[in-house]
C-alpha cells in the first residue's frame, strides 16, 4: 500500500466523519470512535462528568438534536442541519421569541472573511449562540425571531479512544490526535485518520509478525480536557513515554511543518528533523513554544515529556483555519499520503536507531573477504552503501548512535541501517545497551 493508497484511505475515511457533530464530550465523540473501531482495535474510556482531572473536572455532557432561527418572513436561517458550524459548541438549550436587536449579541460572524461561517464554542460558560455568514447577517431583517436550540447539557462522561500496540519493549511512542472539532477536516479530522491509519498499518504488522520495538499508544482524546484527564489518570503510565507527537492539520497543501519538543534536542527532534531534510518537500522547522494543541499538556514543566508535532500549515496559520472552509476541498489525499509516509519514516528511524561497538576497532576491518567490499551493481548505491560501512565501522564506539552517525554522514538513515545491517550479518558489529545518547 503506497503513499497514494494512504492518503486515500485516510480521505476515504475523512469523507465519513466530516458531517458528524463532534465537541469535547457527546455522542458525536461516540460515533466517531465507533466508525474508527471498524480498522482499529480501540478501547473506548468513559469519565464521568465531575471527575476531578488535575486542576480541571470533566465538564457535563453535550448533545445536540437540532438548532435553527426562524426570521420575521419564515425564513429558516442558521440552520444546523445544513451545517454544525451554525451553532456556538455547547450551546445551552434555548426556545423562544426575541427582537434582532435582543439577539444580535449571540449571532457570531467573520466581516473579513463575509462568505463563511466561524466556528465557536462555549465549552465552561453557559452560554448560547448562531454562527453565520457576514453576508448573511447583513441581509436580516429587523421583526421578531424564533430561536430553537434543542440540546442537552448534563451530567454525562467525558469520551475518548485508546489503541495501544504492544512491542518488545515497554517503552512508548505516543501518537495523540484529537476529535472534538465538528465538521473541520485540516484541524483536525486530518490528524484523526493519519492516526487510524498508522495505528491499522502497525497492528497490522504485528499480525504478519514483524517485531517492533516500541509499544505504540495511539489516543483519540478531545483537545486539552481529554489530553488532561488521560495524564491524570495514567500518571504511572507517563514514565513509559520515550517520543510523542500531536498529530494535527496534516492535509493542507502547505509544506510540511514540525514543533520541536519543549527541550528541543530529544531523540525525537534529532529523528524528524533528519528525515525532513532528507525528504526532498519544503519544509520548516519552529521551536517549541507554549501555544497551540496537546503538546502543551504533555510537555507541561510537571510531565515535561518529548512530545512535539509534525504538520503541514500549523494551526492558525491559513486563512480557512477554525471556519466552514476548513472542509473536504482544502485537503486532499496527495497531501494527507505525503503526510502519513513522513510520520512512516520517523517510525521507521526511532525503530530502527540503534548503538553498537565495532569489533575490530584496531584499524578497517579486511571488508573484501568478507564481501562487504563490492565493486559491481548500481554505482552510485553501491558507493553511499560503502561510504556508509565506514562511517558506521568509525564511529561505533558505544557513543554515537546511528541517527547521530546519519546525521554526521549527512546520509539518509536508510543507508546507515543497511550498512549496520551489513556489518552485523558479519559480527562486525555488536550492539551496546548501555548507550544513552540519541
Amino acid at each position: 500500500m503506497g503513499d497514494k493508497a494512504h492518503g486515500q484511505a485516510m480521505y476515504d475515511l475523512m469523507r465519513r466523519l466530516y458531517p458528524i457533530c463532534r465537541s469535547i464530550t457527546g455522542n458525536g465523540v461516540r460515533e466517531t470512535l465507533q466508525i474508527i473501531q471498524e480498522k482499529v482495535a480501540l478501547t473506548v474510556h468513559e469519565v464521568p462528568s465531575g471527575t476531578p482531572v488535575l486542576d480541571w473536572n470533566v465538564p457535563k455532557e453535550w448533545n445536540i438534536r437540532d438548532a435553527y432561527l426562524i426570521a420575521p418572513d419564515g425564513t429558516k436561517i442558521a440552520d444546523f442541519q445544513a451545517h454544525n458550524l451554525h451553532v456556538v459548541s455547547y450551546s445551552v438549550p434555548v426556545r423562544q421569541r426575541m427582537s434582532l436587536e435582543a439577539l444580535r449579541p449571540h449571532l457570531h460572524t467573520l466581516p473579513d472573511q463575509p462568505d463563511i461561517i466561524p466556528y465557536r464554542t462555549s465549552y465552561y460558560n453557559e452560554n448560547w449562540g448562531f454562527c453565520l455568514t457576514h453576508h448573511q447577517f447583513e441581509t436580516l431583517p429587523d421583526g421578531e425571531y424564533e430561536v430553537v436550540i434543542d440540546s442537552t447539557l448534563e451530567d454525562g462522561a467525558l469520551t475518548y479512544g485508546e489503541c495501544v500496540i504492544p512491542g518488545a519493549s515497554t517503552d512508548e511512542v505516543l501518537i495523540t490526535c484529537y476529535l472534538c472539532h465538528p465538521s473541520m477536516c485540516n484541524d483536525n479530522l486530518s490528524g484523526v485518520v493519519l492516526a487510524a491509519q498508522l495505528a491499522q498499518v502497525l497492528q497490522e504488522m504485528q499480525a504478519a509478525g514483524e517485531a517492533l520495538r516500541y509499544t505504540y499508544r495511539l489516543l483519540f482524546i478531545p483537545e486539552t480536557i481529554g489530553a488532561i484527564t488521560w495524564l491524570a489518570q495514567n500518571r504511572d503510565q507517563v514514565a513509559h513515554i520515550k517520543h510523542g507527537i500531536v498529530a494535527t492539520c496534516l492535509g493542507d497543501p502547505g509544506r510540511l511543518t514540525y514543533k520541536k519538543t519543549r527541550a528541543g534536542e530529544a531523540e525525537l527532534d534529532h529523528t524528524v528533523m533528519h528525515v525532513l531534510a532528507h525528504s526532498g518537500f519544503d519544509h520548516a522547522v519552529l521551536d517549541f513554544y507554549p501555544l497551540g494543541s496537546d503538546e502543551r499538556q504533555f510537555s507541561s514543566p510537571g510531565f515535561n515529556l518529548p512530545v512535539g508535532s509534525i504538520m503541514r500549515t500549523p494551526y492558525g496559520r491559513f486563512s480557512q483555519y477554525h471556519t466552514s472552509a476548513d472542509d473536504l476541498a482544502l485537503v486532499q489525499p496527495e497531501y494527507l499520503g505525503e503526510t502519513f509516509e513522513m510520520y512512516a519514516q520517523v517510525v521507521a528511524v526511532l525503530e530502527g536507531n540503534r548503538t553498537y561497538r565495532n569489533t575490530h576497532p584496531y584499524g578497517e576491518p579486511q571488508l573484501g573477504r568478507r564481501g562487504l567490499y563490492r565493486t559491481v551493481g548500481g554505482a552510485q548505491q553501491i558507493a553511499s552503501l560503502q561510504e556508509a560501512i565506514m562511517w558506521v565501522l568509525n564511529f561505533s564506539d558505544g557513543t554515537h548512535s546511528l541517527l547521530a552517525i546519519a546525521e554526521r554522514a549527512n546520509l539518509p538513515f536508510a543507508t546507515i541501517r543497511a550498512a549496520a545491517d551489513a556489518l552485523l550479518a558479519q559480527a562486525l558489529l555488536v550492539e551496546d545497551t548501555t548507550d544513552s545518547s540519541f
